[in-house]
């Protein structure tokens, strides 16, 4: 009987710790983006900063952000920042699109591209599947 009121306290309580976890999980990846990504990257169109603005990059066109100078490697790239993509990027940017511009940064760890990723997405308001450039 016990056993069986804990399951259904814990299933009760799922959403809510799935949200949790989800705010946490920003939360870490805005301090981990502050830490290794901020210095040349804003995360809002309205700042200026070295490299193009974050915000809504996930389902974004590589080498699409308006008025930003970008490599001829990334405008011609033809891909897309997916989740994937941009793990692949942050882990080894030179090694995923040789000739780009960005220095590499290599973050290895899965967990800090997770978090990272999970802040990105919070960033991320638009639909940009339409974007095809």
């Amino acid at each position: 009987m016990k056993t069986t009121i804990l399951l259904t306290a814990a299933l009760l309580a799922g959403p809510a710790c799935a949200d949790t976890y989800a705010e946490i999980k920003i939360t870490a990846g805005k301090t981990l983006f502050d830490a290794e990504c901020r210095r040349c990257h804003a995360v809002d169109s309205d700042h200026a900063s070295y490299g193009p603005p974050l915000d809504n990059v996930i389902g974004r066109a590589a080498g699409s952000y308006e008025g930003y100078d970008y490599s001829i490697a990334l405008e011609a790239s033809g891909i897309v920042w997916t989740p994937a993509a941009l793990r692949a990027w942050m882990e080894d940017n030179a090694g995923f699109m040789p000739g780009t511009k960005m220095r590499h940064v290599g973050i290895e760890d899965r967990t800090v591209q997770d978090f990272i990723l999970a802040y990105l997405g919070s960033l991320t308001t638009q639909d940009n599947s339409a974007i095809s450039e």
